[in-house]
């Protein structure tokens, strides 16, 4: 009774570890020309089986030849035309896929993944799938434009850019400029990203950006136009678009002057000269000085006491250097 027992259990295990070691991956993949593809290539890693070798063949035309060879004494890349252009991830376990980089229209085909594990009884289990490459050339797309953090709305002296985005086969050529398609633009650059480093207000306009590749056959396929705008203007910039003037600076008197008489005095008329000097010049008048205040007296004139402001004192003597007042 004991013997179908072991029987089962046994058949059990083969069967799970089998399982585990199956290889998954897709059957078809599509390469866009100049670009880069991966062919999955994958299985879960079991305790008591030992990776022993990895096998990457391609088979086209009839004829199947070894592309890529992992075994103890490493990597080997064996078809010189694929030499810098395939690789399969190290220390990974479990994880067998081939990427193929540069894709050349010659690397169409069948391509096949086969692993070996070696079993803690030395015994040697063998597991392979296929998959169809087929590499096509693809001409660039309408490109779309993507706004830094910022977004389009940017302050005044911050850095930002805007990023042309298109697929297709590469090299893909760009071109940005200000304006709107279809009109006459400005090209500002010839690459994927344009930066300003500081934004000026006169930043402020409308971009986008072109793109075209060798398998478009001369398309040029262009982006909407977005709008960027630079806020935080001066108030320079804002007059000179219209803006509000600033009020006029308001002139502030140099002197309190003080009538003093017996009457009322509602106007001032005469038609005498009243010479007034600098308190430290000669005077035909005359005039009592002192620190604070100097009179003038004349006959058709109350006496005026004309004191200085201490406030301006200081610009009064810096204009007296270059100014005699000759007259009031």
């Amino acid at each position: 009774m004991g013997e179908p027992v072991q029987i089962v259990v046994f058949v059990m295990a083969f069967v799970t570890c089998n399982a585990l070691l199956d290889l998954t991956g897709v059957h078809q993949v599509q390469g866009t020309w100049m670009g880069s593809v991966t062919l999955p290539c994958t299985y879960m890693p079991s305790d008591g089986f030992t990776q022993q070798t990895l096998i990457w063949s391609m088979e086209r035309d009839h004829s199947t030849s070894t592309i890529f060879r992992r075994d103890y004494s490493g990597d080997h890349i064996l078809l010189s035309q694929f030499r810098n252009r395939v690789s399969v991830p190290k220390h990974s376990p479990g994880n067998a896929s081939l990427l193929i980089e540069n894709l050349e229209i010659p690397d169409s085909g069948h391509y096949t993944c086969q692993v070996t594990w070696r079993t803690k009884n030395n015994s040697v289990i063998t597991r392979e799938m296929t998959t169809a490459v087929k590499v096509v050339k693809v001409a660039a797309t309408k490109p779309i434009i993507r706004a830094g953090e910022l977004g389009l709305t940017v302050p005044a002296g911050a850095r930002t850019s805007l990023t042309c985005v298109a697929s297709g086969s590469p090299p893909i050529s760009y071109r940005w400029f200000r304006g709107t398609p279809g009109r006459k633009a400005l090209l500002l650059s010839r690459q994927a990203e344009l930066v300003w480093d500081s934004l000026q207000p006169s930043d402020t306009g409308k971009y986008y950006c072109e793109v075209e590749n060798r398998a478009g056959a001369g398309a040029v396929q262009q982006s909407d136009a977005v709008e960027l705008t630079v806020t935080g203007l001066t108030a320079t910039k804002q007059r000179s678009e219209g803006g509000p003037e600033e009020p006029p600076v308001a002139t502030e008197l140099l002197y309190e002057v003080a009538f003093h008489s017996t009457a009322d005095v509602t106007r001032l008329e005469t038609d005498g000269e009243v010479p007034v000097m600098c308190p430290h010049k000669d005077t035909n008048s005359k005039t009592e000085t002192s620190n604070d205040t100097f009179t003038v007296k004349d006959s058709s004139l109350d006496s005026i006491h004309v004191r200085k402001n201490p406030e301006y004192e200081n610009l009064m003597n810096a204009m007296e250097l270059e100014y005699e007042t000759e007259r009031i």
